[in-house]
């Protein structure tokens, strides 16, 4: 691996804070590692970055997820990096909720603006990692070796870095259901993460197994082309109105010129969608009044489009609280799922207890469920079943110190323990974008993201910058965040008695998919690690980044090595309560108290 025979000797001839070569290799080509791409090249030198890509293109779930209706559940102006808005008239979105294909074009104009794309290799999957460590630090040899695999040829291969970043993001391993027999259907046999361009459904009996986010998405899109479609729906789910301040409808062509020409207009308007995403985390609450408003109005408006349903209303509206399950905003679904070529095979009732939505066998031609009741036959069978949010990492991550593997671990009950998101206690220099206990559902995600890559740089950086070998969170603070964690979430709605995938789409396990707090209370939350829960190792001594007791400003000839002298007090707020208020200008910060002349 690259690192010299003793770091120690070049930081000894070099300023404070020398830059020692890191070489880093992230995961995924998604939303996440393509903003650490760039905020790498951005703040870092004497760096190297690989980013391993499995699919062809980047873009992560945008690149896969291309089913008819596939589109973005929150605003597409809050669904944005919030440096980046969307910049050019062919990728600007033509509706308030942008399609998949357009939020592909999002991702993929934002890597070629920045260069992007010769960080990355396509088509190639990392199949395993292994962190090694020899202890020694002469001649050492510590890091990890990355194994990758090319999909298009088999060819295989290994890699080295200091950091390992996985990136792969939760909805990004597409999940068929278990169900006995799937293999022997003679149709068309479709999941909707991979959906095949040659499809024709026109004209044919289809079958929909699932009712989460993409089936209610599909099924108003194939509707009205298909001959009839059977909607199997194993239990209930409300659907919810749009997330944000708005309903889907198309942008005029005035609102989109002035989006274009006017200054500030846009920012304006991208600010209403992200202020609507983060002012609703109180409904979350058990109990709140903001939950029993919610709650009303959902049910309310479902009752309203199901108004000549009742079969449907009482089958659909559950007895859990309003977000228990991820809101699944649905516009037209209802509508559909009324028309009379859809026919639905709904959940049991009170009033209806032996009936099951709930697939158990599957024939060449048809479906049976679990009262026993056998459906079809169909043309094709469309798996709306969607992904393994285990946050188990789809291939081998191998401490061979300690001979501990991640994949293991996680992978016991499902129940993935991680620190603060980005961590995992006993895998050193490994970190990962939106791991467990991460805010999938607690706001703008987007913006989420971007701070756990700035958490990770902050760790980069001073990897970088200090004679620092290894960095591991501590057990003892692992267990302490996800016992609080736990205590937090038996609060909330998220841990009631639901089939949700926050809890690895169990119904009464531990609420693994979601961070206890607000997006708002995430940013702060994170801002700045907690040192004190790290175990870090050195190599020799831990201060022999003070190099040769010159700064970096004075070996700069055009530093200025008086930057410190002003006329005023312009420094950061030394609490954090002012560096808040200072930073979102909504309170006045306190006046620095006058001296007496």
């Amino acid at each position: 691996m690259p690192p010299p025979p003793n770091p120690n000797s070049a930081r000894a001839s070099n300023p404070i804070h020398h830059e020692r070569h890191i070489r880093i290799i992230a995961v995924g080509a998604g939303a996440s590692g393509l903003v650490l791409a760039y905020k790498l090249q951005r703040s870092f030198r004497n760096y190297s970055l690989t980013i391993y890509e499995k699919n062809a293109d980047v873009a992560g779930t945008w690149h896969e997820n291309r089913y008819p209706g596939c589109a973005c559940d929150v605003p597409a102006h809050a669904y944005s990096y919030s440096f980046w808005p969307y910049q050019k008239p062919d990728v600007a979105p033509t509706h308030v909720y942008a399609s998949s294909a357009q939020i592909k074009a999002y991702f993929k104009g934002f890597a070629d603006a920045f260069g992007l794309e010769k960080y990355v290799r396509l088509r190639t999957a990392v199949v395993g990692a292994r962190w090694v460590d020899d202890g020694k630090e002469e001649g050492r040899k510590v890091g990890w070796e990355v194994e990758w695999r090319n999909e298009a040829t088999g060819e295989t291969g290994m890699d080295e870095c200091d950091v390992l970043v996985d990136a792969t993001g939760f909805l990004n391993e597409w999940e068929w259901p278990k169900v006995q027999g799937l293999e022997k259907f003679e149709g068309r046999l479709i999941h909707t993460a991979d959906w095949p361009e040659d499809f024709d459904f026109r004209g044919k009996d289809v079958g929909l197994i699932g009712n989460g986010s993409s089936a209610i998405q599909v099924l108003p899109a194939i509707q009205p082309h298909v001959k009839s479609l059977t909607t199997f729906i194993r239990s209930p789910t409300y659907i919810a109105p749009p997330m944000g301040t708005s309903d889907q409808r198309e942008y005029t062509e005035e609102e989109k010129q002035t989006f274009k020409n006017q200054p500030g207009a846009l920012l304006k308007h991208r600010k209403e969608m992200e202020d609507g995403l983060n002012k609703y985390f109180a409904v979350f609450k058990k109990g709140s009044a903001e939950q029993a408003t919610f709650h009303a109005a959902i049910t309310g408006l479902m009752r309203t489009r199901l108004a000549s349903r009742p079969d449907l209303i009482s089958a659909l509206i559950p007895s859990w609280s309003a977000g228990c399950r991820r809101f699944t905003p649905g516009p037209g679904y209802l509508e559909a799922l009324q028309a009379p070529n859809v026919h639905a095979i709904l959940p049991p009732t009170p009033s209806n207890p032996t009936r099951s939505g709930d697939v158990v066998s599957i024939t060449a031609t048809h479906v049976t469920t679990a009262d026993g009741a056998q459906h079809g036959p169909f043309d094709a069978l469309i798996c709306a079943t969607g992904f393994n949010t285990s946050f188990r990492p789809r291939y081998s991550v191998l401490n061979t110190v300690t001979n501990r593997n991640l994949q293991d671990e996680w992978g016991v009950n499902d129940d993935a323990r991680g620190y603060m998101a980005v961590a995992a206690a006993g895998f050193p220099n490994y970190l990962s974008v939106f791991g467990p206990s991460s805010p999938t559902g607690n706001g703008a995600i987007l913006s989420a993201l971007e701070a756990q890559v700035d958490y990770i740089l902050a760790f980069l950086d001073r990897f970088q910058t200090e004679n620092i070998r290894s960095f591991a969170p501590k057990q003892q603070a692992v267990d302490d965040f996800n016992d609080h964690v736990d205590a937090f979430m038996a609060r909330m709605v998220w841990s009631e008695d639901c089939r949700s995938w926050y809890k690895n789409h169990s119904v009464s396990g531990r609420v693994t998919g979601l961070w206890p707090g607000s997006m708002l209370h995430f940013r702060e939350a994170i801002k700045e690690p907690r040192w004190d829960d790290w175990e870090i190792v050195y190599d020799g001594n831990r201060f022999a980044w003070l190099g040769n007791g010159f700064s970096q400003t004075e070996v700069d000839r055009e530093g200025d090595v008086s930057w410190y002298i002003s006329e005023k007090d312009d420094s950061e707020f030394a609490s954090r309560r002012s560096r808040r208020q200072a930073l979102t200008g909504k309170k006045k910060v306190p006046e620095p108290v006058k001296a007496k002349l």
